[in-house]
């Protein structure tokens, strides 16, 4: 298999105590608004099961309905790629790759990246874990090896946000949000990549920064 350049498309970076971190961009640049490379959320947190390991998230392709949402795929010339940095010097030190052929999501690393910065190949050098990817209202799908748990496929959007409350308050008309507000993305869905990996992946470090991106096969 050739190495595919891939170029970036869309950008979320957070900074990760190895705990608990989130971003949420569903407003997007033009250029990305409404793609199959458009990033709505991206989340790194310990796992709830275990704590030894980190989970990534990244959700594309927000604001679905139900109606999308049934024939909605990953698209197949986009790659997803988690970057850590475990050094401090905001360059990716380890990369985590998914890639989707086939109705499969195919999971490269954590490895170190051949070519750092926006382009990237995909690092077939890397450990694979492949997944089936869950359909529309499918049990959930997943796949381990060697520590690495993955999973792809549509899910309902997690982040709440009340817009026209925020609307309110950016006009002056209001001071605070509601207690309880109303959610804007109630009934929309995204398309999910789950990774977990066992911590002693990443680093022998207390913190780490890490960012997501989705590049397009160039």
């Amino acid at each position: 298999m050739k190495k595919k350049n891939l170029i970036l498309t869309a950008l979320v970076i957070v900074g990760a105590a190895m705990s608990l971190v989130w971003a949420a961009d569903h407003i997007e640049a033009p250029d990305v608004s409404g793609t199959s490379a458009d990033i709505t959320d991206y989340y790194a947190f310990q796992s709830a099961e275990n704590s030894d390991n980190l989970v990534f998230v990244c959700n594309l392709s927000g604001l679905m309905s139900p109606a999308a949402t049934e024939t909605a795929t990953f698209d197949e010339n986009i790659m997803v790629e988690f970057n850590i940095d475990n050094s401090g010097d905001a360059v990716e030190d380890l990369v985590i790759q998914a890639i989707f052929v086939d109705g499969k999501m195919q999971v490269y690393g954590p490895i170190r990246p051949t070519t750092p910065g926006a382009t990237s190949g995909v690092e077939i050098s890397g450990q694979l874990t492949e997944v089936d990817i869950t359909g529309y209202s499918e049990s959930a799908i997943s796949a381990t090896n060697n520590g690495v748990k993955v999973f792809a496929g549509p899910r309902d959007d997690p982040f709440f946000m009340d817009f026209s409350q925020y609307g309110e308050i950016i006009a002056g008309n209001a001071t605070s949000f509601n207690d309880p507000g109303a959610d804007t993305f109630a009934g929309t869905n995204v398309m999910s990549v789950v990774v977990e990996v066992p911590k002693s992946m990443l680093g022998n470090v207390d913190v780490l920064n890490t960012w997501v991106e989705s590049k397009r096969k160039q």
